[in-house]
């Protein structure tokens, strides 16, 4: 693996190369992406694809990369931009995408700004509640995560977040009913460290999970458009947005192994199955060459 960057308006951006390891040149390179993570969550699903150059990238402002525009807002046409900089760098487009949660919206805005830059797409588990048919109560939901970070802290913000993307199906009021979730249930500290700059739970992304695809521009691009949803993801929050999304595509939602981060390492805190993930995608990005 070789570590570069780039420099973009506003931001240097780290970026790791994996050269294929067999059948070199056979497959466009693979780039992964997801939000709010870096290139580090894609170890273990890139080692069981080694047919494939990988390429994966740290956000501006996560990780490695930096920012200098003074801003802390993560938003998807921007993040696009800094996506089709490393692309073009890359020079040997248009490439294949797997792109992860927040990433995956990030690639929606990529595929409506440069249609040419992406030959196939596999976005799984996009977060948009704008597609969903109780998309307010959904955008409700989410603010009350992001009112139990600000007022509370960590604990309470990530217990409410664990409650309201567990919850199976619509956000009704008996969603709403339910008492603050105690963070000591999810093992959660209760404490309250007095950090506020959490980029999943803080208001910095709220321009991620408020962003509106662009369906006709995502119908008329020449890219392959695959929503991916995990088999344990049925009915909870990002399984019915991939869902929404890929029926406002006309598809269905072509289910992967384990959860939203399916593909996370054993050693993770939330592992998945990255071996059989890795299967799945191949077969999903083969069908496509």
């Amino acid at each position: 693996m070789e570590t570069y960057s780039i420099e973009t308006t506003g931001a240097e951006i780290v970026y790791d190369i994996t050269d294929a390891q067999q059948g070199e040149d056979a497959h466009p390179p693979l780039v992964m992406i997801g939000q709010p993570m870096d290139a580090s969550g894609f170890r273990a699903l890139a080692s069981y694809l080694p047919d494939r150059m990988v390429v994966t990238y740290d956000p501006r402002g996560l990780g490695r990369s930096t920012r200098s525009d003074g801003q802390v807002t993560n938003t998807p046409t921007q993040q696009a931009e800094d996506l089709h900089a490393l692309i073009t760098k890359l020079g040997v487009g248009p490439v294949d995408m797997f792109a992860s949660s927040g990433g995956a919206v990030t690639a929606l805005a990529l595929v409506a700004a440069h249609p040419d830059d992406l030959r196939t797409l596999v976005a799984h588990e996009p977060p948009l509640p704008a597609v969903l048919p109780d998309a307010e109560a959904a955008e409700r939901g989410l603010a009350a995560v992001h009112e139990a970070y600000a007022s509370r802290g960590f604990g309470s913000g990530m217990a409410a977040f664990i409650m309201m993307t567990s919850w199976r199906g619509e956000f009704t009021d008996d969603y709403f009913a339910q008492p603050a979730p105690d963070p000591a249930m999810f093992g959660m500290p209760a404490t309250d460290n007095g950090s506020r700059d959490d980029p999943l739970l803080s208001e910095r992304s709220v321009a991620i999970t408020g962003y509106r695809p662009d369906v006709d521009a995502l119908k008329a691009a020449p890219t392959r458009i695959v929503v991916g949803v995990g088999e344990e993801s049925e009915g909870v929050f990002t399984g019915r947005t991939s869902a929404a999304l890929a029926g406002l595509l006309g598809q269905e939602a072509v289910v992967f192994p384990s959860h939203h981060g399916g593909f996370a390492a054993a050693d993770s805190v939330y592992p998945g199955q990255p071996e059989a993930f890795a299967r799945r995608l191949r077969e999903v990005l083969d069908r496509g060459e």
